[in-house]
């Protein structure tokens, strides 16, 4: 970066939030998604700077600065993101967030919590247990995750079954457009909960990846705290017999808080990794339940009726975790799969398919395990046909066939109704494989959206949408 540019920067955000030591800014350039694949990893960009805003009006003039020079624009939160969505391939300005970590405010009465983009899903929670009667349902499996980044990624994880993904949690958003404009979406107080009013522009800044906008606040909904909660692990002797449980159970108006589906082999790696064991010693193949109930004779019910339906699916085994002890470390273990077995993957791609098609799937997978002499392990948000099919490495490299193994595991999905990603979302790994699911024209519709938000394309460019 030219010395007349930092110098301006440091102008707008002061000497000491301007750094441009090359090792620092390296390290903001690493996010998860290098630390669990070895497909991309950071490179030294020469002239990138790390530039750390303390609030809206700063992103805002860093912003209006850029688009005159013409400068990329990284935002930067937590870097838990798995598709190199920050990672910078051209001279950029890494903006961090780091400093907007401030819980601004908790509205009982309207059940929101408002925040700053950087305070964490951890953060989150620990002010949540001064308040007895509300939470936060999202667990996307890393609680070092930012709500900004959460929400520009649209995050899903393990707990979306039954109030649904980031996109269902929002309420309100401010937001610094690409141009430097600062503006409020939800309503100046993010507190309406029905605004029918134009185009919903909020929803599309959800889930577009810090290429529309830089979220600076957000306005989130809270629920109130369930009285019962357990957690059961099913066990099965296939995975057909597991997958064909799920829609079973949820035809029956089951509706969980977590439908997970976990494999032996990687969930007891998991589980040594981080000091602890996997409680479900019978069966090779698990559904992770998570209920939440109003009550505990609820709670048991539902349980009983799991157990018989489960049953009937060849079922051979079946344990109830009630303390918050021993749910927490089922879901510790759970959360902990991609890191405990990043040594051994390759790639992990998060297709999604229609529930009703999870079973059609898997028979797919089993041809294609098959057809590549290799075994693909599979970790899904089962409830919501989430699976994440895993891309072994072989004899600790990547093998020959690696292109053409997820190409198909894509198309495959794509195929029977499903999509490319269901919560990791394009970034840059997955932005060649757009054009299997969108027409000429829908991706020409996504670029004037860009455009528009964009016109000097200097947020996050190259990233999430394929441009001419």
């Amino acid at each position: 970066m030219k010395k007349e540019v930092i110098n301006d920067l440091i102008k707008i955000v002061g000497d000491k939030w301007v750094d441009q030591n090359p090792e620092r800014v390296l390290s903001y350039s690493r996010e998860s998604t290098n630390d669990n694949y070895s497909l991309v990893a950071p490179e030294p960009i020469a002239g990138s700077v790390v530039v750390k805003a303390a609030d809206a009006e700063d992103i805002s003039q860093i912003l209006k600065y850029a688009n005159q020079k013409k400068i990329n624009v990284i935002a930067r939160g937590a870097g838990t993101a798995l598709s190199a969505n920050t990672i910078p391939a051209q001279e950029s300005i890494i903006l961090s967030l780091e400093r907007l970590n401030k819980i601004l405010e908790l509205d009982e009465e309207n059940m929101l919590l408002k925040c700053e983009a950087a305070v964490s899903l951890g953060d989150l929670n620990e002010r949540l247990k001064s308040n007895d009667h509300l939470y936060f349902p999202l667990h996307p499996g890393d609680e070092g995750a930012q709500v900004g980044g959460m929400a520009a990624m649209n995050a899903g994880g393990v707990r979306a079954v039954k109030h649904g993904i980031m996109r269902n949690q929002v309420l309100g958003m401010e937001v610094v457009l690409p141009t430097g404009e600062i503006v409020n979406y939800g309503g100046s107080e993010g507190k309406l909960l029905k605004n029918n009013a134009g185009y919903d522009l909020m929803q599309l800044m959800i889930g577009s990846e810090g290429t529309l906008g830089i979220i600076t606040q957000v306005c989130l909904k809270l629920y109130p705290e369930p009285k019962a909660n357990g957690t059961l692990i099913v066990a099965f002797d296939s995975r057909e017999d597991a997958f064909a449980s799920v829609p079973a159970i949820l035809k029956k108006g089951i509706i969980p808080m977590a439908l997970e589906y976990v494999e032996k082999d990687e969930i007891e790696l998991a589980a040594a990794d981080i000091g602890k064991k996997w409680p479900a010693q019978n069966g090779k193949y698990f559904l992770m339940i998570m209920l939440a109930e109003a009550e505990e004779d609820d709670l048991f019910e539902i349980g009983a009726q799991i157990d018989q339906i489960t049953a009937e699916h060849n079922a051979v085994d079946m344990l109830i975790a009630q303390t918050s002890a021993e749910r927490k470390a089922i879901l510790d273990i759970r959360s902990h799969i991609l890191p405990a077995i990043s040594d051994k993957i390759i790639d992990s791609p998060d297709v999604t398919v229609p529930r009703s098609k999870l079973c059609e799937y898997l028979n797919i997978l089993n041809e294609l395990e098959e057809k590549y002499n290799t075994r693909c392990p599979v970790v899904a948000h089962a409830g919501d046909g989430n699976l994440h099919v895993i891309i072994l490495k072989e004899d600790g490299s990547k093998p020959d066939y690696y292109e053409s193994l997820k190409k198909d595991i894509y198309q495959n999905a794509v195929d029977i109704g499903g999509t490319i990603t269901g919560e990791h979302g394009v970034g840059e790994m997955r932005l060649e494989y757009l054009k299997m699911m969108y027409s000429e024209r829908e991706l020409e519709i996504m670029e004037k959206i860009k455009d528009a938000f964009d016109p000097n394309d200097i947020l996050n460019s190259g990233k999430s949408i394929i441009r001419k």
